[in-house]
Order: C-alpha cells, then sequence, then structure tokens
C-alpha cells in the first residue's frame, strides 16, 4: 500500500492503495464516486470510460499510479446540473434504455466533440466504437451527438 493524490473533478484526494489498483477502483472505493462502472475488467466495453488529461481512458485497466499528477474527470464531473450539451441530448432523446453503459457513452461522447465539435457519422461510430451498449442504443446514441454538436455551436 502507499499513498497517493489523485484530482478528480477538480479536488484532490488522499488514497492509500496498492499502486497497481485500477483507478476505477480507486474512483468507487475510495474517492466514493459511483458514476464510473465496471464493465468487463479488460477494457474493451467502455462502462469505465473517464477523462485523463482531457482524453478518455479505459479506468479498469489504468492503474493508480498512471493517473498521479493528471487530472481525472468522471461523469460526475461533466457538470454540476446535468446541463452539458451531451447530457441535454440525451435526455432530450431519451438514450438510454437500461442505463449501465451510459456514463462511459457521456464520456466518450464529451471527448469526441471536444475534439470535433461538428462530427460526422464515421466521426462517431470511430470515437464510439469501443463503448459496448447491450441495449443496442447505438442510433440513439449518434441522434444524441449529433443533437449535442447543435446545441454546442448554436
Amino acid at each position: 500500500m502507499a499513498a497517493f493524490t489523485l484530482t478528480v473533478n477538480n479536488k484532490e484526494y488522499q488514497v492509500d492503495v496498492d499502486p497497481e489498483m485500477p483507478l476505477l477502483w480507486a474512483i468507487r472505493d475510495f474517492v466514493g464516486l459511483k458514476g464510473t462502472k465496471f464493465g468487463c475488467g479488460i477494457a474493451q466495453c467502455g462502462a469505465c470510460t473517464v477523462h485523463l488529461e482531457g482524453s478518455p481512458v479505459r479506468s479498469c485497466r489504468l492503474p493508480v499510479t498512471a493517473a498521479v499528477g493528471k487530472k481525472i474527470t468522471t461523469i460526475e464531473g461533466i457538470s454540476q446540473n446535468v446541463d452539458h450539451a451531451v447530457q441535454k441530448a440525451w435526455i432530450e432523446l431519451q438514450v438510454p434504455q437500461c442505463g449501465y453503459c451510459q456514463s462511459g457513452q457521456i464520456m466518450s461522447a464529451v471527448a469526441l466533440l471536444n475534439k470535433k465539435p461538428k462530427p460526422t457519422d464515421q466521426d462517431i461510430d470511430a470515437a464510439m466504437r469501443g463503448n459496448l451498449c447491450r441495449c443496442g442504443t447505438y442510433q440513439r446514441i449518434r441522434k444524441a451527438i449529433h443533437r449535442a454538436s447543435e446545441i454546442m455551436n448554436s
């Protein structure tokens, strides 16, 4: 065990964990933020997606030590009042079915729109390819990303 300082959603947290502990578990069990989900544990489904220095990463395989000294953003840090354009579009278009994958989907969508404010269908498909939705809401996700782009660019 070792003590580390993690900067999550612009707030510093001291965690005393195994240096190889996946960031996901430090965020959920030691920081106390439950929005980031465990899906597969092998970085293939995207449910655990967070931003590290603004880029989407799979927190289930990323060791805590890789995040020390870097800005970590979770779904809770996207907005305080569910007023980010992506969240608004998700609600407007009723994207979720079961909802389990949605925090990871939203995190990937936010990262895409930060990089490409007006993405094409191909851009969206490429950026979201690694986020699995067992309910198959991919068409609604794509529409919501386009809608979020409209909201952001209006």
